[in-house]
C-alpha cells in the first residue's frame, strides 16, 4: 500500500493562513511561521474588538440620551426610571435615534416620564 503524504493538506492550510495575512507588513505576509502568529494575534484582537464595540455603542447611546434629556430638564437616570414606571419599553438604541432625529417626540417621552414620577 502506498504511503500517503500530507502535501496537499499542508499546502491548503498554509495557503489559507497566508491569504488571511495578505496585506500585513514585511515578512508577516510572506513567511508561514510569522504569518501564522500574526493571524492568531489579529484574530484575538478581532474577538475582543467585537465585544468592545457593543460596550462603546451603548455608551454612545447613553450619552446622546443624557444630553437630550438635560435639554428637556431631567437627568438620564430619572428619565429612564420614569419611562420604566410609565410602562414605555424602548431600548437605548431607539431612544438615542429618537433623541437625535425627532426632538419633539423625545420631548413627549420626557413629559411621559416626568408624569410617571
Amino acid at each position: 500500500m502506498a504511503r500517503v503524504k500530507g502535501a496537499l493538506a499542508t499546502r491548503k492550510r498554509r495557503k489559507s493562513v497566508l491569504k488571511l495575512a495578505k496585506g500585513y507588513w514585511g515578512a508577516k505576509s510572506k513567511h508561514f511561521k510569522m504569518a501564522k502568529q500574526a493571524v492568531m494575534k489579529s484574530g484575538n484582537y478581532a474577538f475582543v474588538g467585537r465585544k468592545l464595540k457593543k460596550r462603546d455603542f451603548r455608551s454612545l447611546w447613553i450619552t446622546r440620551i443624557s444630553a437630550q434629556a438635560k435639554v428637556n430638564g431631567i437627568n438620564y437616570s430619572r428619565f429612564i426610571h420614569g419611562l420604566t414606571k410609565a410602562g414605555i419599553s424602548l431600548n437605548r438604541k431607539m431612544l438615542a435615534e429618537i433623541a437625535v432625529s425627532d426632538k419633539e417626540a423625545f420631548a413627549f417621552l420626557v413629559e411621559q416620564a416626568k408624569a410617571a414620577l
